[in-house]
């Protein structure tokens, strides 16, 4: 697995000499943060309020960069790979072959695999550690943590806390952090349709139902997720449900989550007395906006962040990632506010060298995408600024 940075000279401390490192929450991006430290020498505790590694089950696509981020360790949660995407809008669709398969993954096997490799890099994990609060000492902080079913909490001293609790992270909350607004995630298993290829992933745009999209991503030659991003996490099962019954699909389970909206770029750092509260993943909001996809960038965040702890001070990947995030940002405001008609345009345009640019870059590389697609297909540039100018339904921030 590719490692980070490791520039031990810059420390002021000898790493065997520090304390160890707290991680609160067994997520991806906190078992990555955990083993990227180990790697650099640093001595890791993982504290995660369940008591066993047993997360949600979740069906998600992702890019090849979760393998250039993660070579083995990401092997295992791989169950499919895709390479078309079918576009559909108003009776209209338009067809993309990738260059480079993206990934079908599931979530809870990802954790595992990164919880594997993190203790075989030393890290220590504790389960049944439930959060409670954190208290300045003098140049550290006092974690406390209680014991699933114990009446009684005790103390981890650190100078050091990582926070990947998930999009309502209590430590980022304690440490300062606003909690960030989240959109409900709803997608049903169902069998996959007789007429679509195991290696496609389906889009359909209908902005009465959402100003996202739904998806159905393969899992397999038999089952796939067909999901929406909503509003409302009632009102989106509610349209999910209709959507199926149209669709002439059977849901076979359900899986959902709260996803957290980007905004603006949320600073990965805290001073907490004389300590270090960093956020990473969903804790600190490390999602790109424009697909509300969470994996790559969280891992993306978690090099960054264990990258400032181990060189202490900046991170050069922290700074290209909120470039690319702020890329996406423009990219949802451009389109959130897009019709029926908007979408047809939009597919429509897809012309043959704007079609070979998806093609060949990949959601994660946000900002070479929209250029190359804009130089190769101008009509899009003045459909984006339209909608740049007259979005009202996502909230504008600065970056």
């Amino acid at each position: 697995m590719p490692a980070s940075s490791d520039s031990s000279s810059n420390f002021d401390t000898p790493l065997a000499s520090r304390e160890p490192v707290a991680v609160v929450g067994g997520s991806a991006a906190g078992f990555f943060t955990a083993y990227l430290l180990a790697r650099g020498g640093v001595s890791v505790r993982v504290f995660e309020q369940s008591e066993q590694l047993d997360a949600a089950e979740r069906t998600l696509i992702v890019t090849r960069r979760m393998n250039d981020l993660l070579g083995s360790a990401g092997k295992d949660s791989i169950v499919n790979e895709v390479r078309r995407f079918e576009l559909f809008t108003d009776g209209r669709a338009a067809s993309i072959d990738l260059a480079q398969p993206d990934l079908i993954i599931e979530r809870a096997r990802l954790i595992r695999s990164l919880a594997k490799h993190a203790q075989g890099a030393g890290v220590q994990v504790h389960l049944g550690c439930s959060f409670r609060k954190l208290i300045p000492r003098k140049q550290k902080i006092a974690l406390e943590l209680q014991h699933t079913g114990g009446d009684t909490s005790e103390e981890f001293i650190t100078d050091t806390v990582v926070a990947s609790d998930g999009a309502s992270s209590a430590v980022a909350h304690a440490a300062g952090w606003p909690k960030p607004p989240t959109v409900p995630l709803v997608q049903a298993i169902v069998p996959l349709p007789k007429d679509m290829s195991a290696d496609t992933v389906r889009v359909w745009f209908v902005p009465d139902d959402t100003p996202y999209f739904y998806w159905l991503i393969p899992e397999s030659p038999e089952r796939g997720a067909l999901g929406i991003i909503g509003e409302s996490g009632s009102e989106s099962r509610k349209v999910l449900d209709a959507f199926l019954v149209k669709r002439k699909l059977e849901a076979l389970g359900y899986q959902a989550a709260r996803i957290p909206v980007y905004k603006r770029w949320v600073p990965v750092e805290k001073k907490i007395g004389n300590g270090r509260v960093f956020v990473v993943g969903d804790a600190g909001s490390q999602v790109k906006v424009s697909t509300v996809g969470g994996i790559v960038t969280g891992l993306r965040g978690a090099a960054g962040v264990a990258e400032a702890i181990l060189n202490r001070g900046s991170s050069r990947e922290l700074r290209r990632l909120r470039r690319e995030m702020y890329i996406h940002l423009l990219i949802r405001r451009a389109l959130h506010d897009f019709q029926q008609e908007d979408y047809s345009r939009l597919v429509d345009s897809l012309n043959l060298p704007a079609k070979r640019s998806l093609s060949e870059f990949s959601r994660d590389e946000a900002l070479k995408l929209l250029w190359r697609v804009c130089v190769r297909q101008p009509r899009l540039i003045l459909m984006g600024l339209r909608g740049l100018l007259t979005s009202r339904g996502f909230a504008r921030s600065k970056n």
